[in-house]
C-alpha cells in the first residue's frame, strides 16, 4: 500500500479508487507534498490492472484552494531556475491526471480556486454540489494561469478560458456546467449519490475501451477533419474490434446478457 502524507486512498468495491486530498485546515490548498503526492497516486493507480475508476475528492468544507500560500511566498523567493522546476513538477503532475488510462471524477464541494479549478479540468468528468464555486483566481494576485491554461481551455473552450482567467470572477456551480467545467450538479447532500451514479455508469463500460477513449480523444481538436485524422480514426477502431473485449461486448449484446466487466463482485 502506498504511503502518502496528503492523499488518503480508499479502495471500494468494484475497482473504483477514492482518492481524498487531506489537508482540511487550508482547505487541500496544494504545496510540493500534495503535487508530489497526487502524481505518484494517479502514476499508481493509473498502471494497477485492479482499478477501474479514479475518484478526487477534498476532505472537509472545501475541495481545494489552489496553491498554498506559505509555498508561493517559498517559490517567490526563490530563483527563477527553481521556480521552473517547481512550475514543472506542478505541469507533470496535472498531465498525469489527465492521461491517466483510468477514467477520473472530480467530487467537487465547497470552494475550487486556481489551481484547484485545474485539477477539475484535468479529470475526465467532475460532479459539484450546487454550493460548490469556482475562480480560475490568479490574476488578483498578478500573476496567471499558465500551467493549468490547456486543462482549462480543453474544459470550457478557448473563450470562457480567457473570460475566467481575465476576470478572475466566481462562478457558481449552474454556470460551472454550463460551461463544461462540471458535468452534473446535485444538492449538497445527494452529491455522493450523484457521484455513485457516474461511476455506475462508468464501470458499465469496456475498461479497454475507456483506455483506448482517452488515448485517441487526446490526439483529437476541433476543426477540420484531415485525411490523417480520418485514417487515425480508422485504424484505431479497426485494430479494437479484434480485441477480446470487443468480441466479449458483441456477445453480451447479442446475448441479452452483462458483459464479464460489469458483474458486481
Amino acid at each position: 500500500m502506498p504511503s502518502w502524507t496528503a492523499l488518503d486512498l480508499d479502495r471500494r468495491a468494484r475497482g473504483v479508487a477514492v482518492l481524498t486530498m487531506n489537508r482540511p485546515a487550508v482547505f487541500n490548498a496544494f504545496d510540493e507534498v500534495l503535487i508530489a503526492d497526487l502524481d505518484d497516486a494517479f502514476a499508481t493507480l493509473g498502471a494497477d490492472a485492479g482499478v477501474r475508476v479514479i475518484v478526487l475528492a477534498g476532505a472537509g468544507k472545501h475541495f481545494s484552494a489552489g496553491a498554498d500560500l506559505q509555498w508561493m511566498q517559498r517559490a517567490a523567493a526563490a530563483s527563477q531556475d527553481d521556480n521552473l522546476a517547481d512550475a514543472r513538477r506542478f505541469a507533470a503532475m496535472l498531465a498525469r491526471i489527465a492521461d491517466c488510462p483510468k477514467p477520473t471524477l472530480a467530487r467537487v464541494q465547497g470552494a475550487a480556486l486556481g489551481g484547484g479549478v485545474g485539477l477539475v479540468a484535468a479529470c475526465d468528468l467532475a460532479v459539484a454540489s450546487e454550493a460548490a464555486s469556482f475562480s480560475v483566481s490568479e490574476a488578483k494576485m498578478g500573476i496567471l494561469p499558465a500551467v493549468i491554461g490547456p486543462h482549462l481551455v480543453n474544459a470550457v473552450g478557448l473563450r470562457e478560458a480567457r473570460r475566467l482567467a481575465l476576470t478572475a470572477s466566481r462562478i457558481d456551480a449552474a454556470e460551472a456546467l454550463r460551461v463544461g467545467l462540471v458535468q452534473r450538479v446535485a444538492p449538497a447532500d445527494g452529491l455522493d449519490a450523484a457521484v455513485d451514479a457516474c461511476v455506475t455508469d462508468l464501470l458499465a463500460c469496456g475498461p479497454q475501451a475507456q483506455a483506448e477513449i482517452k488515448q485517441l480523444y487526446a490526439r483529437l481538436a476541433p476543426g477540420l477533419v484531415t485525411a490523417d485524422v480520418r485514417e487515425l480514426t480508422a485504424q484505431t477502431i479497426a485494430r479494437v474490434r479484434t480485441t477480446p473485449e470487443a468480441r466479449e461486448g458483441f456477445a453480451a449484446f447479442l446475448g441479452k446478457r452483462p458483459p464479464n466487466w460489469s458483474a458486481p463482485e
